[in-house]
């Protein structure tokens, strides 16, 4: 009975996988199908807007052919139901996008629907030979007895000797039946789909690991050093200390070797060009065989890439979370020092004073947006002189200057003096000099006139002034009329 419930139990265990879970839902076939036509045989990534829509066209697609029973919502909406069942899973692509991806379970269950649309023998003489060659192969590798390893090669190599001789004695070639090669495609097909699934295990072992990890920094149950050297140590057995990772490691080097890849690639060339490979092998499956060097290589490049990634945000999580926060502590501490020390050096020794566990925040109200720009002192360019020649007299640069107040307040007072004074300020400046009657000097009048509280009348009176050039022009400026010099205020 004990025997009975523990298999129960792992049977129970089983199905409550994510990939039984997707295989047992009543939408199951339709999930699958959307699964297959959006990433294909290799998993690639897909924008998330791009997946949304796409979804939303195949159900709108199913509902016009007759299929009733399909899952409800918008396209993000059934995505986002898909990423809590651990079908998809949502991350960021190297250029920064949002991205889905299938994860191991869903391609678990792509391989187990693919596996049973294929036709397929249940006993055939390829699979026995496939089984004592594996097994024989494998006994020869592993077997702990020299003598044993060393008489199953010996056998090896005389049948493989017998067999060239045979051959090159121009002996009859046995071809292979149809049978045969039916299922020989068939289980080559079926080792090549399980490769997708179980590159995304390795990605999804080290992302559980990056984590972990980080789970334990921001747990602070122990201290930072510790889980430092648990991560350095974890880094350096990351690709032995898993199954995944051995795994991984092993595809890794039969890779990095480039012979074997060329191998690879011959014998697949070889095998589809094989006159029986016609009847046996589709366009699909044709394209699926021909791409096993890529689909290995791409998955290859994902996991290096997921395993950069993680090393990569630990390390700028290391570097950046644990020193600046190190360094704010150490920075209070020194100030809490100071600050007690200063307050002992004031009071007595009974003396008491409540201090706040953490000192408070300070408030800033504005914090400045532009900073010092050593361009911004840059001297201007020298003005380029057009004329080396020209030169100016002081009188020139006089005339060009602004109003001679102590001349025009001399000839003002001497106005007002004299025996018929004029009526206005425009009369005295109709009869200065040319020198004094330049456009600025009207300024000058103006503001002696306004120093001296004089008024202002509305009506305007003509002041015709002389330019340094010679040139005149007369403008209308509101009359002001000269005091009795009698009755002015000095």
């Amino acid at each position: 009975m004990n025997q009975i419930a523990a298999e129960l139990a792992r049977v129970k265990g089983a199905f409550a996988q994510p990939t039984l879970q997707l295989l047992h839902q009543r939408q199951a076939p339709v999930v699958i199908t959307i699964f297959r036509s959006a990433f294909g045989r290799n998993n690639n990534p897909i924008p998330t807007a791009r997946l949304h829509t796409q979804v939303e066209e195949h159900l709108a697609e199913m509902r016009l052919a007759g299929e009733s029973d399909v899952p409800a919502g918008s396209g993000r909406e059934i995505c986002q139901r898909w990423m809590r069942g651990q079908w998809l899973v949502r991350s960021l692509d190297e250029l920064g996008r949002e991205v889905y991806t299938l994860t191991s379970h869903a391609q678990q269950a792509l391989e187990l629907v693919k596996s049973l649309t294929r036709d397929r023998a249940t006993l055939s003489e390829h699979r026995i030979t496939t089984i004592l060659g594996t097994v024989r192969r494998f006994n020869s590798e592993a077997n702990p007895d020299r003598t044993a390893r060393v008489t199953i090669l010996n056998e090896e190599i005389a049948r493989l000797q017998a067999e060239r001789d045979r051959l090159v004695d121009g002996a009859e070639m046995v071809g292979a039946t149809q049978d045969y090669m039916v299922e020989g495609f068939t289980e080559l097909l079926s080792l090549i789909s399980a490769l997708p699934s179980d590159f995304a295990r390795v990605e999804e072992r080290f992302a559980q690991i990056r984590t972990e990890i980080l789970a334990a920094f921001r747990a602070e149950d122990r201290p930072a050093g510790e889980v430092i050297d648990d991560y350095l140590a974890r880094a350096d057995a990351l690709m032995t200390a898993t199954h995944e990772g051995r795994a991984f490691e092993g595809a890794f080097a039969l890779l990095r070797d480039d012979a074997l890849v060329a191998q690879l690639r011959e014998d697949l060339t070889a095998l589809l060009e094989h006159p029986a490979a016609d009847g046996v092998l589709g366009d699909a499956d044709r394209a699926e065989l021909r791409g096993t060097v890529r689909l290995v290589r791409d998955g290859l490049d994902r996991v290096l890439s997921q395993r950069s990634r993680v090393t990569a945000t630990l390390k700028e999580y290391i570097v950046s979370h644990d020193a600046a926060r190190d360094r704010e502590l150490e920075q209070t501490l020194r100030q809490v020092e100071s600050e007690l020390m200063t307050w002992m050096a004031n009071t007595g020794p009974r003396a008491s004073h409540d201090v706040p566990l953490l000192p408070g925040r300070a408030g800033v109200e504005h914090l400045r947006e532009r900073f010092y720009d050593p361009a911004d002192d840059v001297l201007p360019d020298r003005i380029a002189a057009t004329d080396a020649d020209v030169t100016l007299s002081l009188s020139d640069v006089l005339a060009q200057g602004g109003p001679q107040l102590g001349e025009l307040r001399e000839r003002l007072d001497t106005a007002l003096h004299a025996l018929i004074p004029p009526a206005s300020l425009g009369e005295m400046f109709a009869e200065l000099e040319p020198s004094l009657r330049r456009p600025v000097e009207i300024f000058g009048l103006l503001h002696l006139a306004a120093s001296r509280d004089w008024e202002v009348e509305e009506d305007a009176e003509a002041y015709p002034s002389v330019r340094p050039d010679g040139t005149t022009r007369t403008f209308a400026v509101p009359r002001t009329p000269l005091p009795d010099p009698d009755l002015e205020k000095r």
